[in-house]
């Protein structure tokens, strides 16, 4: 009589993406899920928000956590971002941390080792953006990162171009406790399309528009009408300001720059519902929004 082999035991569990601003941790999120649920952008602290993301492999479920960028912060906006990256640690079986492999942040780094060193959680170092670096230097890193910490696994990757991220998926699979699956097969996100829009719209304004406004603006959706069956999402809009300057530099010459955010948002808002999409944008300003607590509360954060 030949022994059967016993089955293979379904792991699930969280894990949380922590890194310095534009370490990459939402390009790897919308790469581990294969599609966008995450903004990116070149701009520090682009993600405010905690962002979750299921992968779902044949004997796991992994769920992301994306979170905003850790730094030392003074504004009152960027304090409550902070305090919220890092209040995901507590609630987590497992943790990437992510560095950048180009253009590291020294301070940001010291200040989450410090808190990863006051958890228990296993922690995985993804070296990120290996693509820029000549091998001599990665090695390099390597070196000097696993004398900073008790890594569980270090793996060096390219979330841009996907590279080694089957071992990064590998390595956080076999970390993950033994369960079962926390979320339906269908489910991506807890995120509503709602909420992801505006964040879209957040996104276009940040790469189209100048230096100073990404830290100045924030979206909210007045409106989010399915009609026609399914067929059609009308949308409305606003994206607020602190400066009657920057309001005029995002509405742009006759309307144009405010047009071009409109059309760059709604073709990412129609790939995401899989419909038509009207799409209406207002800009008001808000005064010193990012310095109100009211204010501050009103538009999620």
């Amino acid at each position: 009589m030949t022994e059967q082999s016993s089955p293979i035991p379904f792991k699930s569990g969280y894990v949380a993406i922590v890194g310095a601003p534009n370490a990459g941790k939402s390009t790897l999120t919308n790469r581990l899920l294969g599609q966008k649920i995450a903004i990116t952008s070149r701009r520090p602290q682009t993600t405010r928000n905690r962002v979750l993301g299921v992968v779902h492999r044949p004997a796991a479920q992994m769920i992301l956590l994306d979170t905003p960028g850790i730094h030392h912060a003074s504004a009152p906006l960027n304090r409550r971002i902070v305090q919220l990256a890092l209040s995901v640690l507590a609630d987590v079986d497992l943790v990437i941390f992510m560095v950048d492999a180009a253009q590291p942040d020294p301070d940001a780094e010291a200040l989450l080792l410090g808190a990863l060193r006051k958890q228990t959680r296993p922690v995985l170092l993804a070296i990120n953006k290996i693509d820029r670096l000549e091998k001599p230097k990665l090695l390099f890193l390597i070196d000097r990162w696993s004398k900073r910490f008790d890594f569980a696994d270090i793996i060096p990757v390219s979330a841009k171009r996907g590279t080694q991220l089957p071992q990064l998926v590998t390595a956080v699979e076999t970390r993950l406790p033994v369960g079962p699956p926390l979320f339906p097969p269908d489910m991506i996100t807890d995120l509503s399309e709602r909420f992801i829009a505006a964040e879209m719209i957040r996104e276009k304004t940040f790469r189209l528009t100048g230096q100073e406004i990404p830290y100045a603006v924030a979206v909210t959706v007045e409106s989010f009408k399915i009609e026609k069956e399914g067929a059609l999402a009308r949308i409305q809009a606003v994206i607020h300001v602190e400066r009657e300057s920057q309001k005029g530099i995002i509405i742009g010459k006759k309307g144009a720059k405010l047009r071009q955010i409109g059309e760059a948002a709604r073709r990412e808002i129609e790939r995401m519902t899989g419909t038509r999409v009207f799409l209406k944008l207002f800009v008001r300003v808000q005064k010193n929004w990012t310095r109100d607590s009211r204010a501050l509360r009103r538009f999620g954060y």
